[in-house]
């Protein structure tokens, strides 16, 4: 039996979109002489569809979708299509209204439908707002080889693997005691840096621990905050991969399994990247892609400042959209140095970008004139730099609302943690293309894009960063280095470690407490940032849901209170 695996990228709530793109995977999957036809999780309204699962009409529009999509299908192709489907029990059990369910169309109907059963509630996922688990293992027969059925997280609690269990139930287990030929998982699951080769050994334990080759198909495409990196595979009952789709793309897979040996035979295999700049790269490209298409943008514009920051972010807005569709304006203050027009320029023309000159002198000598009298008697400081950073959102803002382009932010993930940006200025946009990406990491990535011929130009990867904004200023006045920054947010933010685990890791006890500080007091900031794409397992977007008026600093007053004794880290 031949399998295919439709590796789409649909828009959330397009319903007749979406299943136009399940039927053409299918006409082209029936001409490869596939029997089985899979798409990924939720593939005919798009995963997340959030709060569109809160609207009735549309739940039923999906419904009369899918009716019509199976009508249209080829003949002697069973497909697998994601949808939702009501909950009748509802209304007597108090659950949820809708289940999370893949749908088996053949024959112009829908011939069984199955429920998710493992609904996450952590990270990005939300799942129980709107659905109820289902309760039973899911399979179907097809030609006499019975198919287990799992959707997503259901592959994500095999407690040999975890050491633990997150669920009640293994629904591997559940399909395994069942006996079933061979296992598929329909999936949209989003992209974070070295996650495929996590899904990849994950799985593998799983199809050697239960002996059964499991299939996975995975969503690609850009929505929102969110990137899925597609990437799906195929293993063998050894745990081998025997197939792998492109990652980053869309793609029509065919696998094929030997009833005969009740495996799956070798078949062609997608190489993995050559590095984890490769890959961020390629996400970053495609999210800002499918950012743009999908809210209709066709241009974009964002400020050129000449420093590392905005040349990659212009870089990445060139390999999405084309050099044609991208605008660079710099906008120079008397406190700008000629290198930094000079840098800006030399990577707009390696680019082939256009670029607009708006000095903001005369316009801060306005803002000057009409604060003067309030500000008298007070010291030049941050108010007053500010403004030289609102003015340039306010220019950058303008350009993008009269020619209807779509405005980058430029700020990386480092700033956001501590705050280092301007609200109603740099923060302005309609997309943070690197709001994830740690400056240490920015440096990584430009490298790597240099790594055959100059893009990015040498004097913007060796000079200091600097925002600009009085004389002589540089980064490291306001920060640590980024090297040590960047480690104490990685352990911070993502491994939830408190001062005393960080400082006994060899940071100063004064930097770790001033920067859990500065990433406390700026949450407000995030909270009005315009959407980032997200590469970590741990992004300030739809996944970080940390209070403002809040006193998560006692963190760091846990480790001053123990400052005179030896740490003890099972405390904290």
């Amino acid at each position: 039996m031949k399998i295919a695996i439709a590796q789409i990228n649909p828009t959330i709530g397009d319903l007749l979109l979406n299943a136009q793109k399940i039927l053409e995977a299918a006409q082209r999957a029936a001409s490869s002489g596939a029997r089985l036809l899979l798409t990924p999780e939720l593939s005919l309204c798009g995963y997340p569809p959030r709060d569109l699962l809160l609207n009735p009409s549309f739940v039923e529009a999906m419904g009369i979708t899918l009716q019509n999509l199976a009508e249209d299908l080829p003949p002697n192709l069973a497909v697998l299509v994601g949808t939702v489907e009501p909950n009748p029990n509802a209304h007597i059990s108090g659950g949820k209204t809708l289940f999370n369910s893949m749908a088996l169309l053949e024959n112009g109907k829908v011939q069984q439908v199955f429920h998710k059963r493992l609904l996450p509630t952590y990270d990005v996922f939300d799942e129980r707002r709107y659905f109820e688990p289902g309760l039973q293992a899911n399979y179907f027969t097809l030609d006499n080889i019975d198919i287990g059925v799992t959707i997503c997280e259901d592959l994500w609690n095999d407690e040999e693997f975890w050491g633990k269990r997150s669920y009640a139930v293994n629904p591997i287990a559940d399909l395994a005691i069942l006996g079933v030929d061979l296992i598929v998982n329909l999936s949209a699951s989003p992209y974070t840096v070295g996650k495929q080769q996590f899904r990849e050994t994950m799985l593998s334990h799983s199809a050697v621990r239960f002996q059964q080759p499991i299939i996975y198909a995975n969503q690609v495409g850009g929505n929102d905050d969110l990137i899925f990196d597609g990437r799906s595979f195929a293993l063998n009952r050894q745990g081998e991969i025997m197939s792998r789709a492109c990652g980053f793309d869309t793609d029509l897979m065919v696998v094929e399994f030997d009833e005969v040996q009740s495996d799956l035979l070798l078949g062609s295999v997608a190489p993995v990247y050559e590095s984890e700049d490769e890959e961020i790269w390629q996400a970053l490209v495609l999210g800002v892609r499918d950012y743009a298409r999908k809210c209709r943008f066709s241009k974009v514009v964002l400020g050129l400042s000449g420093g590392i920051d905005s040349a990659i972010v212009a870089a990445i807005a060139t390999a999405a959209l084309g050099k044609e569709n991208v605008l660079g304006v710099l906008m120079p203050s008397p406190y700008s140095s000629e290198h930094s027009i000079s840098d800006a320029l030399a990577l707009a023309e390696n680019l082939g970008i256009k670029t607009n000159l708006l000095p903001i002198g005369e316009l801060m000598q306005g803002f000057d004139q009409t604060l003067g009298d309030l500000f008298a008697g007070t010291e030049f400081g941050i108010a007053e730099e500010n403004i030289q950073s609102r003015i340039r959102g306010n220019l950058l803002m303008a350009i993008a609302n009269k020619f209807g382009y779509l405005l980058l932010s430029t700020g990386n993930k480092s700033e956001m943690a501590v705050g280092y940006c301007t609200l109603y200025g740099d923060m302005n946009g309609g997309l943070a293309v690197i709001a994830d990406v740690p400056k240490t990491r920015v440096y990584s990535l430009c490298h790597w894009l240099n790594r055959h011929n100059e893009i990015i130009p040498q004097n913007v990867l060796t000079k200091a960063p600097s925002a600009e904004l009085k004389p002589g200023q540089v980064d490291q006045d306001s920060l640590p280095p980024y090297e040590i920054l960047d480690d104490i947010l990685q352990r911070l933010v993502h491994n939830h470690q408190s001062a005393v685990q960080i400082v006994a890791a060899g940071h100063d006890p004064v930097i770790v407490d001033r920067v859990i500080q500065m990433v406390a007091r700026a949450e407000f900031k995030r909270r009005q940032a315009p959407p980032g794409l997200k590469i970590t397992d741990r992004a300030f977007g739809t996944g970080w849901r940390m209070p403002i008026a809040s006193n998560w600093v006692g963190v760091k007053k846990a480790y001053q209170a123990k400052t005179t004794a030896t740490p003890n880290l099972s405390l904290l």
